[in-house]
């Protein structure tokens, strides 16, 4: 039995962002790419001088695969929780979000999988910037 080019289409239009990544592989090489924009990027880097590099990947990963609709849970605290008393200003905000579109980019990533996940990430600015 044959596939038609209209079944992979549709096939794909109803993928997970999870699975169109790559699954859990292809997000954990985007998270080692976000990482290393992250603590060359003047704009953020201190942000990250004491942080468990393994760790933050660990958690990162977690997040985005669960969020991206993959089998994973997250084990880490909430993104308000997680980010209360750092203080976090829209410049540092727009330089991980520009860190994560050069990752990306890097992974070839489609316009439709970068649009999504930098909806992502705005929608939980309120939870990051600022408290």
């Amino acid at each position: 039995m044959s596939t038609t080019s209209a079944e992979v289409t549709q096939d794909i239009a109803e993928a997970t962002l999870y699975e169109r990544l790559g699954g859990r592989p292809g997000i954990e090489a985007v998270v080692e790419d976000i990482w290393n924009n992250h603590i060359t990027n003047p704009l953020i880097n201190k942000r990250y001088a004491a942080s468990d590099p393994a760790e933050v990947k660990r958690l990162v990963t977690e997040m985005c695969c669960a969020g991206f609709g993959g089998p994973e849970s997250y084990t880490g605290k909430d993104m308000i929780t997680a980010h209360t008393g750092m203080n976090i200003n829209d410049t540092e905000f727009v330089a991980v979000c520009d860190d994560v579109l050069k990752a990306l980019d890097k992974h070839n990533v489609g316009k439709r999988e970068r649009d999504e996940i930098l909806c992502i990430l705005y929608s939980l600015k309120p939870e990051v910037v600022y408290l």
